[in-house]
């Protein structure tokens, strides 16, 4: 994350507040996309959040601020009808001077000014089950509490983020390329999603058919992204609303597990060390449905499994793709870093498929 200049910063607080309103402010959390300050102010003043939106990242930054307005209005209204704290149970977004709830500077970056959460915190890794348990749990309680937001008013900011036939459509053209010449290294892995092209259309199909619903979807749902409570332990929130669309529950279901239910690293070259830690999926499973609160249909609960398979393969094909493009698009340490992830996400949902009678198990449990 690089610091933007003290001008750019300064400039961006005075559309928002008055002068003499701020003490101090220094780099907060350890995101890769968005810049991002924690806000000291004057006797009188809460706490803020400044960050600024990554324009090149995040293309369309019209929709991407109508889609949090949006959802975060929807929340606060439901969590204060339900008796609950809407300071501290969702993102609140601090408008401007001029009544907007974003900035835009002379350079055409935009930013944006939160409510700090006091008393809260939140943690980049899985440290113990109960961890994966209470992230499932946010997560599910988010799809609860938006099961009723017509995600179709919601832009796709991300166009074809999760379409996975459309993810190998893109590995094709990669491959025909061949641009740098490495797809003669990458014939089994090829094979690899060859076989598996069938199941890759299953989800899309079945939300075309009307078998599963449209939901609005997070679509970044590690656990660093979860807000909990300091005092009690408890979840406050979910944050990084910035990839919010109209999506499907199992994937932010299935991104979960791929990530946070490996027991190996995303990048891992030590392919025997890669597996689905059925105890940190089980975990996630009961926090999720838990959280959903029976908000989910029999379908989308029944797809779970898939949706971590889906998740898996379809990151591995991302993986893949950007390899032969030579890598343009996910920041890697090596050059064959990108065919390394690749790899270690095809053995995650090999795994997946060896202990798949267990994953449907445990999700009828606690179904």
């Amino acid at each position: 994350m690089r610091a933007e200049s003290n001008e750019y910063i300064e400039n961006a607080l005075k559309a928002f507040l008055p002068d003499g309103a701020v003490v101090s402010y220094r780099l907060f959390g350890n995101g890769h996309i968005n810049d991002t300050y924690r806000i000291e102010c004057v006797e009188g003043y809460p706490r803020f959040v400044l960050q600024r939106i990554n324009g090149e990242v995040f293309q369309n930054l019209e929709a991407l601020n109508n889609n949090v307005e949006r959802v975060t209005e929807f929340l606060r209204e439901k969590i204060k009808a339900g008796g609950g704290d809407p300071d501290r149970e969702t993102l609140n977004l601090y408008p401007a001077k001029d009544g907007q709830k974003h900035y835009t500077d002379e350079r055409g970056q935009c930013w944006r000014l939160t409510l700090y959460i006091e008393d809260s915190v939140c943690y980049d890794q899985v440290e113990k089950p109960e961890d994966f348990y209470l992230s499932g749990k946010g997560f599910g309680q988010f799809q609860r509490m938006l099961a009723d937001f017509p995600a179709g008013k919601l832009e796709e900011t991300i166009p074809d983020f999760h379409d996975t036939p459309k993810r190998l459509e893109a590995l094709r053209r990669a491959v025909e390329a061949d641009t740098w010449g490495y797809a003669g290294r990458v014939q089994k892995e090829l094979e690899f999603v060859a076989a598996h092209e069938a199941e890759t259309h299953v989800a899309m199909d079945m939300l075309r058919k009307g078998e599963l619903p449209l939901r609005v979807t997070h679509n970044d749902t590690k656990l660093n992204n979860i807000m909990f409570d300091a005092k009690t332990g408890d979840v406050l929130c979910v944050v990084d609303l910035d990839t919010i669309m109209p999506g499907l529950s199992i994937f932010d279901f299935g991104d979960s597990i791929r990530f946070g239910a490996n027991t190996g690293a995303e990048d891992e070259r030590d392919l025997k060390k890669v597996s689905l830690s059925l105890e940190l999926f089980e975990c996630y499973v009961r926090g999720f449905l838990e959280g959903c609160g029976g908000s989910l249909t029999d379908a989308e609960v029944r797809m779970l499994p898939m949706g971590a398979k889906l998740m898996t393969l379809e990151c591995g094909v991302r993986f893949l793709t950007d390899y032969l493009e030579g890598s343009v698009y996910f920041r890697t340490a090596y050059p064959e870093h990108n065919l390394v992830r690749a790899r270690s996400q095809f053995a995650l949902a090999a795994d997946m498929e060896r202990k798949w009678d267990e994953m449907v198990k445990i999700v009828e449990k606690y179904a």
